[in-house]
């Protein structure tokens, strides 16, 4: 059933909304997936803090033009288009959808917004190689932690000595 002309409004106003809150997205085209793998996406994007958006070519280009996001021209993309849209780091959409279209064949990227700007297919497949936030967050914590546990282990090592000296005394009195 088609959609009156104030339910895409409410479309076009919605996607500006997200893209003043968004850090990037990416479109694909998701074309052949069902309903059931659409869903998956979605619960996977919901996880993350990121939403998986599925809108007309026109009315995802009147909302990029509205939102002032220049240079991208989404009627021109092949298939069905849909938008991985990240709202915590930019780094999150695209990691989402490559991974999900390495399992799923119908799902294809066809590239992305970054800071406003468009960026091809390649950046997006670059950006999804890059560790998440909490990743690189964790490697941090590691290394940060790697001298303190050293440090540790060199008291601790002292203190056996100790101990096996001590012991051996006592044997030897005993």
């Amino acid at each position: 059933m088609p959609k009156t002309k104030q339910e895409k409004k409410q479309i076009i106003q919605d996607l500006v909304d997200k893209f003043s809150e968004y850090k990037s997205l990416v479109f694909t085209d998701y074309k052949g997936l069902t309903v059931a793998e659409a869903q998956e996406i979605r619960e996977l994007c919901k996880e993350q803090n990121a939403e998986y958006i599925v809108a007309k070519k026109t009315l995802i280009q009147q909302a990029l033009d509205k939102a002032g996001i220049q240079d991208v021209d989404v009627k021109s993309m092949d298939g069905n288009v849909a938008l991985v849209i990240g709202f915590e780091d930019e780094v999150t959409p695209a990691k989402i959808a490559a991974n999900f279209a390495k399992d799923h064949e119908s799902l294809k990227l066809l590239g992305g917004i970054m800071e406003d700007k468009y960026i091809d297919l390649s950046k997006v497949e670059a950006l999804a190689k890059i560790p998440s936030k909490a990743e690189l967050l964790s490697k941090l914590v590691g290394s940060l932690n790697s001298p303190i546990s050293g440090f540790v282990n060199v008291l601790a090592g002292n203190l056996k000595g100790l101990v096996r000296v001590l012991n051996a005394i006592k044997e030897q009195k005993a």
